[in-house]
């Protein structure tokens, strides 16, 4: 009885554990293939996220190095400006007048302008400190007088306060053709490092500005005790430091493993018009830490759905896993496609992907942001771009972009829309007689005059080009545009700028005027076309007088224009 009752026991048991272990096994069978494919995804995932975090943040320091170029460009050009008014001004008293008003609110990378003398002595600037400062021995003095270019310097201890900057010089001379003064700007050094804030606070990455020596001059926040410091003394940089300073490319990249073991991948682009160079280095370790974490936590998730994967691991990832990707990749979706308020909702999320919603949400709120802040820079550039700097009117840019929006809003309303195009008669013999800066003074003083007939009525004056100027008046019929014309000629007279040569011995000007109701089968061009040709009758009929052009439309869709008294 006992050898029967152990058979049966022992039976049993072997029954047990087959059972068991077919079941390990058909687990072990079903899960091992998922097993690999989520591991080799995961090394995939992480070689794939290396890549595209080192081509992301290489995009990133293109823009920063394209934006520190836009800083340093807007200092050449305010530098230009004055070196063209000293040129022009022909004193010191003047020119020292206009530099100490101009020093732009809107650019704050600009500490101080000055303008030193030949001998490198400063004559005036815009903080009194520095005058009388010599700037005789500094190298880039020397170097804007040599080369006749924009120079800008290494890293300096500025005087008398000794703060660190750099310095900006242009030479008068590339105006005016001979050996004179210079001027000069200080930029702040802060500034530049703020303009690099899109680099700083990521993991694993470090990002500098150098001078041609070596010597941080920007840096970000996170890292900003650099600033003033040898490329040398810094660790990660020091290994490339001499082939990054040295190199005839504008931008290089190179791998390389540090001292600690890890990788390294550092990048470095020239700024253009400067031997100035932002270098930026990713340590790829730190860069993949999250997805290395994500796997050493995938091995105990699969170590765990070995045993639960005949448990409802359909139904489980179902609702906890493809449900939540998919809200989220929605969102992704409709950020790429432009849709910055997308939003993903934590409360419909498990918790384990709030955090992430949250990223999702602060990336947008970001890209939110930044688009903002891109719209207001291209609206300040635009507004720079569409000024003539002579007369203080729009330039033909500017009124064009204004005759296409007042065309279609006439349009829209069916209101008229009027145009006058006013040519100052026999300038050519006025520049001849009186010089060409006498030609300017002339030019600004027309702008003074037009402007404030355009604030009254209502109207949108502008410089065309060369010595003809424009003036669009919406809601304006044809009658009521000649009284206007009439008023912008009477105003010219009224000035009573000297001109021997003309018949009437002062300034005049001729004025062709057109207006018409804009329609689908005119163009705006129609409506510049006709007070072009009211403006050369207006010439031929003896100058310093008013003449208007009509627009009609025949029968085939074309415009016509027709004379009138």
């Amino acid at each position: 009885m006992s050898n029967v009752s152990f058979n049966r026991k022992r039976a049993k048991l072997k029954q047990v554990l087959g059972i068991r272990a077919r079941l390990a096994l058909l687990a072990v069978i079903l899960v091992t293939p998922l097993m690999f494919e989520r591991i080799r995804s995961l090394e995939d995932t992480r070689t794939r996220q290396i890549a595209q975090a080192t081509a992301e943040f290489t995009t990133v320091a293109r823009h920063s190095a394209d934006a520190q170029r836009e800083v340093i460009s807007s200092v050449e050009t305010i530098l230009k400006s004055e070196a063209f008014i000293r040129a022009s001004a022909g004193g010191i008293s003047k020119s020292c007048d206009v530099l100490r008003a101009s020093l732009p609110s809107n650019l704050p990378w600009i500490r101080t302008l000055l303008i030193a003398g030949q001998d490198g002595r400063i004559q005036c600037a815009t903080n009194n400190m520095y005058v009388g400062l010599d700037l005789s021995d500094r190298p880039y003095f020397q170097q804007a007088q040599e080369t006749g270019r924009f120079v800008l310097s290494d890293f300096i201890l500025s005087r008398p306060v000794l703060t660190p900057t750099v310095m900006a010089v242009y030479p008068v001379s590339a105006f005016s053709g001979v050996a004179d003064a210079v001027v000069l700007a200080t930029v702040n050094l802060d500034w530049m490092s703020k303009v690099m804030s899109n680099l700083g606070g990521r993991a694993g990455i470090t990002a500098v500005l150098v001078d041609s020596t070596g010597t941080v001059l920007a840096a970000p926040a996170d890292q900003h005790s650099a600033i003033g410091r040898p490329l040398d003394n810094m660790p990660l940089m020091s290994a490339i430091a001499d082939k990054a300073l040295r190199s005839d490319q504008d931008e290089g990249s190179l791998s390389f493993l540090a001292a600690d073991g890890s990788r390294r991948a550092v990048s470095y682009i020239r700024i253009a018009g400067t031997n100035a160079r932002l270098i930026a280095s990713i340590d790829e370790d730190k860069v993949s830490a999250a997805v290395s974490r994500d796997i050493r936590t995938a091995y105990l998730q699969l170590g765990f759905v070995v045993v639960f994967v005949l448990l409802g691991a359909l139904i489980a990832a179902e609702k906890l896993v493809i449900k939540p990707i998919r809200m989220l990749a929605d969102m992704a979706k409709r950020l790429g496609e432009g849709d910055l308020s997308a939003r993903a909702a934590r409360n419909r999320l498990p918790a384990e992907f709030v955090p992430l919603a949250r990223a999702f949400n602060a990336m947008a709120a970001q890209l939110s942001q930044r688009e903002r802040e891109l719209m207001a820079s291209n609206d300040r550039l635009t507004v720079m771009a569409s000024i003539d700097m002579l007369s203080g009117l729009a330039n033909r840019r500017g009124f064009q972009s204004r005759l296409d929006f007042e065309w279609m809003r006439a349009q829209q309303y069916g209101s008229d829309l009027a145009l006058l195009m006013i040519d100052v008669d026999h300038f050519k013999l006025f520049n001849d007689t009186y010089g060409h800066l006498e030609g300017d003074s002339c030019l600004t003083r027309l702008g003074e005059s037009l402007s404030g007939i355009a604030a009254d009525t209502m109207g949108f004056a502008a410089r065309y080009g060369g010595e003809e100027f424009c003036l669009l008046l919406p809601n304006t019929d044809v009658a009521r545009a000649v009284e206007i014309g009439e008023q912008a000629r009477a105003a010219v007279l009224k000035l009573g700028l000297p001109h021997i040569t003309s018949d009437h011995m002062i300034v005049t000007v001729s004025i062709g005027v057109a207006a018409t109701k804009p329609n689908e089968s005119l163009r705006p061009g129609d409506l510049i076309e006709a007070a072009d040709a009211a403006l050369y009758a207006a010439k031929h009929r003896g100058r310093n007088n008013v003449v208007e052009h009509g627009i009609t439309v025949i029968d085939n869709g074309a415009a016509e224009m027709m004379m009138a008294g």
